[in-house]
């Protein structure tokens, strides 16, 4: 079975947040895989392939908003549809 589709490429920086400027919502049509220095993370909420950093929530720790804590993880990011 051909996939004569072409998928939007994925940008620099994503967001999961739709608060967030940089939450494109037609990128999460499929699902997107993250690595930093070659380990897949699942639970990424932000990416910058261009700085080189992933943000992940940091344990159940919540703001005071009610949004999970993040923590900024530098390396080598690379992002990929599934």
């Amino acid at each position: 079975m051909n996939d004569t589709t072409t998928l939007p490429p994925l940008p620099d920086r994503l967001s999961i947040d739709p608060r967030s400027p940089f939450h494109k919502a037609d990128a999460f049509e499929r699902d997107v895989g993250i690595t930093l220095n070659g380990k897949e993370h699942l639970n990424v909420e932000e990416y910058c392939i261009s700085e080189g950093w992933i943000k992940i929530p940091a344990g159940k720790s919540l703001d005071r908003k009610g949004h999970p804590m993040l923590i900024k993880l530098k390396g080598t990011v690379e992002a990929f549809y599934k």
